[in-house]
């Protein structure tokens, strides 16, 4: 144990909140903690939303502390209330039992569970949340709270004036719930979440006082939000994910390496394992000449490296050079895949005329013959990043790389042609 890692995280600006943190300090320094962060099930795989607490459960590991990763099987069946304006839609146990599994898995990538000294522990609170009967838990959790106290939590006011079922009214305790049988099986003592799950965090610790009379902790991680006031983790409205055939590595290095001046030396603190002191080196640089983008090609490079690994990172690279410089013959047909993922496609028939003309047309490419000569002939047209004029143009497999065909018209609109 490192003395100075909680002042490092708070260096980082990765404490928000936490309770007593004189006591929180002094345990991290002195002794190896058991510490979770949960994770509710709520799609079949881990989004960037969620990269924040993966890597600090890894950065605890990292100074010998060891992490649980809780996947939510019980509590991704309720739904936390937790600064949502509406009601989360209930999933069947089957799904969520899917989406618990791919969890796991994506967890796995991230912390260490087969570490000879302090190996990462998964636990999954349906194990207990599934069994326990209704009179069980009222009696042994529900009578240590009061209304009052569950109506004082954030969560639940920002909800009170819209409706809250009780489904979701009774969720903290559910979670407190989750600390005290951690705490029973493992000596989880620290509990981490966003700062959205202050309340549910502090429930916990209530729990264990109560219970077992027991000094639980809790720290709280800021929310990101960005400096244009756009979601974070968000791109085009979609978000981006931690699974490569939801959002492909290429999307996902886009997503970083278009990070706004704004908030790229924060994001190089919360996100990546550089020492502050490159990171120091890195924004002077950023600094001296901004349009190089030192800054963004870091964290890029980073982030990319560590959730899809050095080969994907490379791959991201290549095609996003390609794309830059036009040399599109250069991609393999997988980073054709990867790069013009969500571009308009048109599968070619059998039946369709190759001459280029007609299949600009057919593939919706151009609204008229007269519009497609004309922008051939003025050079409007590329196939594969090469420019094509000749109105006679017949496409044959030389044009095709792997089973697709790339045109662009005029500088930025591509579309894909899919044999």
């Amino acid at each position: 144990m490192s003395s100075d890692f909680f002042q490092e995280l708070k260096a980082r600006g990765l404490v928000h909140q936490t309770t007593d943190e004189s006591a929180l300090e002094k345990q991290l320094n002195e002794e190896s903690v058991k510490l979770y962060v949960g994770f509710d099930p709520t799609a079949d795989s881990l989004h960037i939303g969620h990269l924040l607490p993966v890597l600090m459960l890894r950065r605890f590991q990292q100074n010998g502390h060891v992490p649980i990763a809780l996947v939510g099987g019980g509590t991704g069946m309720i739904g936390d209330p937790s600064f949502k304006d509406q009601e989360r839609q209930l999933n069947t146990l089957d799904t969520v039992q899917n989406w618990s599994q791919s969890i796991k898995n994506q967890l796995s990538r991230f912390i260490n569970f087969d570490d000879d000294t302090n190996p990462a522990i998964i636990a999954n609170n349906y194990d207990w949340l599934g069994s326990i009967s209704l009179i069980d838990f009222l009696r042994d959790v529900g009578k240590n709270f009061t209304i009052n106290y569950m109506m004082s939590k954030e969560s639940v006011k920002r909800r009170i004036e819209s409706g809250i079922s009780y489904t979701e009214f009774a969720y903290q305790l559910l979670q407190a719930y989750d600390f005290l049988k951690l705490y029973e099986t493992h000596g989880c003592l620290l509990q981490l979440g966003g700062s959205d799950q202050w309340g549910n965090i502090t429930s916990g610790i209530e729990l264990l006082r109560r219970e077992k009379e027991v000094q639980g902790f809790g720290l709280t991680m800021p929310l990101i939000t960005k400096a244009d006031g756009t979601k974070f983790g968000k791109t085009e409205g979609n978000a981006v994910w931690l699974d490569p055939e939801k959002t492909t590595p290429y999307e996902f290095y886009q997503f970083w390496i278009n990070t706004d001046d704004r908030d790229v030396i924060k994001f190089l603190k919360y996100f990546t394992f550089l020492s502050l002191d490159e990171i120091a080196d890195i924004e002077e640089a950023f600094n001296q000449a901004p349009e190089k983008r030192v800054a963004q090609k870091a964290l890029a490079q980073e982030v990319t490296t560590l959730v899809h690994g050095k080969e994907a990172y490379e791959q991201a690279v290549r095609i996003s050079q390609a794309l830059f410089s036009g040399e599109i013959k250069s991609l393999s047909s997988e980073e054709i895949k990867q790069g013009f993922k969500g571009v308009p496609t048109y599968n070619v028939q059998a039946e369709d005329n190759l001459n280029l003309i007609e299949l600009l047309i057919t593939a919706g490419i151009e609204p008229s013959k007269r519009q497609a000569r004309e922008d051939v002939q003025n050079g409007a047209i590329y196939i594969n990043g090469e420019r094509v004029q000749e109105t006679t143009y017949e496409l044959s497999d030389a044009d095709k790389i792997g089973e697709a065909t790339v045109i662009r018209r005029g500088k930025k609109k591509y579309f894909l042609l899919q044999f």
